[in-house]
């Protein structure tokens, strides 16, 4: 979709002209409210690359190619069902700059510190959009990363920083999407998702405790094969995130909508298995995800 001159038009102007970021995001048509007629929310999520995550599949540098990730976005939201975006600011501006986020719902994605594979990686520091700068650049929410690992201190930062972001959205009556997600160190160190229901159930209270209200707090949970053990713990609305892509897109299909069946869900947010599918068509496997949350979200 993003041609050659829109390309070089885009290059020019992150050299030339610095200024026009803050002009897009004024120009930006936001959509009046953050869900759909259907009462659902259908997000792209593309903030991985911010935390040195680039790998899909067995190709580590898929998201490295910066021109065919925002195609990929673009593709991705052409689509009517797709409600919006989630991303780091990097990725927002582009996108505004190439005019691709009019009529959409934008949440800035906010603790990018926690790097991929790195030794601090649990300490997850606040290095993307703050509550303030949400705000000012007219974005409809803000998400953060919350990985609960009680071996690890570099837990307890990452819990204070994220309740101070609930509270921060929460005075400017903005959405903070949480995702809090129960990780164990391996002998060797390795970080491994616990996806127990007792695990992701203890996680999904943490979360929802943060900050001064839980008013505006959404949270973004995974799949999972007993949804209604983890789900039937909060009231809050939640949407479903993608998690890592298997090689099988019709399982991810089938996983998403258990979740998507129960009260608390209203959407998904999915990132790489559908900017990347193994069978290559970034619109076709939006389409099928959309069309599972349609038959799985009853408004």
């Amino acid at each position: 979709m993003i041609t050659d001159a829109q390309w070089a038009g885009l290059l020019h102007t992150r050299a030339t002209d610095p200024d026009a970021v803050r002009r897009a995001y004024r120009a930006r048509r936001r959509r009046p409210s953050l869900l759909s007629d259907r009462g659902t929310l259908f997000l792209v999520a593309a903030d991985h690359p911010a935390r040195g995550a680039l790998g899909v599949g067995g190709d580590p540098l898929a998201m490295a190619d910066r021109r065919s990730l925002l195609d990929r976005l673009l593709t991705a939201l052409r689509n009517p069902a797709v409600d919006g975006l989630l991303a780091t600011p990097d990725v927002v501006e582009e996108l505004l700059l190439l005019d691709g986020l009019h009529d959409k719902v934008v949440i800035g994605s906010m603790n990018r510190g926690g790097l991929a594979g790195a030794d601090w990686e649990i300490d997850d520091r606040f290095t993307a959009y703050d509550a303030k700068s949400i705000v000012d650049s007219k974005l409809d929410g803000g998400k953060m990363l919350l990985r609960l690992v009680d071996s690890d201190p570099g837990t307890i930062p990452t819990l204070e920083g994220c309740a101070q972001a609930v509270s921060g959205l929460a005075e400017r009556g903005l959405v903070a999407m949480v995702e809090p997600l129960p990780y164990q160190r391996n002998g060797d160190g390795t970080l491994v998702l616990q996806q127990d229901a007792a695990a992701l159930a203890r996680a999904v209270s943490v979360a929802s405790g943060l900050g001064a209200t839980s008013a505006y707090t959404w949270l973004k949970l995974p799949a999972v094969a007993e949804p209604e053990a983890v789900l039937d713990t909060t009231t809050l609305p939640v949407v479903v995130l993608g998690g890592v892509p298997s090689a099988r897109p019709e399982d991810d299909l089938a996983s998403w909508g258990r979740s998507l069946r129960h009260a608390t869900v209203r959407g998904l947010v999915v990132g790489r298995a559908l900017l990347y599918p193994p069978h290559g068509d970034v619109a076709a496997a939006v389409e099928a995800a959309a069309e599972v949350l349609r038959q799985g979200v009853h408004a």
